[in-house]
């Protein structure tokens, strides 16, 4: 056998994971989403973009954390913690998204995301993911702020081919968000046509609760809020 020895980053998180996992009462959320109108946003915003060759743009994460505040505007309670005697609830949506594999597994939080532009958005998460692919040289661990822990998480697999996940939540936040892969799917037209079924490009999310502070139906709630925005994403301009 080989043993490897992994840096201190690691252990910690591995160690925090473990402690949420035990303490906190998960249940799980799964829904699908209709990606048609998100990706043609994404393209038209990109295309009156001057963008040169190192920057790519407005990317499908970066509205789909955009998807993700604007349901936390509208369910806040799912932006809240559990504090051993009260609830508490955050008035800002900062989020921790996941970058990197392996021992470089690291969760940089993303600050306000909600009063942000998408193109604010998509700076902030560029120069996180430059420091984890080390572009900015130097430890991530090093850099003031990236290890802090925001109000919520979300984790994108989609690019390895995972369909859906059920991701550990990260104390003390009360929800985490797992996105599958972006795959063409035939699903039934509800078009006024004679075709029965359609093809259409779809992703299936998947949300962990704490049940302490956020129940079925406060879940079910923001789950709908979420896929009313990916599905209409004109409303992430507003």
């Amino acid at each position: 056998f080989t043993d490897s020895t992994l840096p201190a980053s690691a252990l910690e998180l591995a160690s925090r994971l473990h402690t949420s996992k035990q303490n906190v009462p998960h249940y799980y959320l799964t829904i699908d989403l209709t990606m048609d109108s998100l990706m043609e946003l994404r393209s038209s915003l990109n295309s009156t973009m001057k963008l040169d060759e190192t920057d790519g743009g407005i990317t499908v994460n970066d509205l789909l954390m955009k998807a993700a505040a604007a349901a936390m505007k509208t369910v806040p309670a799912a932006n809240a913690s559990w504090m051993d005697s009260f609830v508490r609830v955050y008035d800002s949506v900062d989020i921790n998204v996941v970058v990197g594999n392996g021992s470089s597994l690291y969760a940089p939080v993303i600050r306000d995301v909600g009063r942000k532009g998408l193109k604010a958005v998509s700076d902030d998460v560029a120069s996180a993911t430059s420091v984890v692919e080390g572009e900015e040289g130097g430890d991530p661990t090093t850099v003031p702020g990236f290890g802090d822990v925001g109000t919520f998480t979300m984790v994108n697999l989609g690019m390895f081919g995972v369909k859906s996940c059920a991701p550990i939540i990260r104390e003390p936040q009360a929800c985490a968000l797992a996105l599958g892969v972006i795959e063409n799917r035939i699903v039934p037209n509800d078009d006024e046509s004679e075709q029965i079924y359609k093809e259409s490009v779809m992703m299936t999310a998947t949300l962990s609760c704490d049940h302490r502070v956020v129940d079925g139906a406060v879940g079910a709630q923001w789950l709908s809020a979420f896929k009313n925005h990916v599905e209409n994403p004109v409303t992430l301009l507003l």
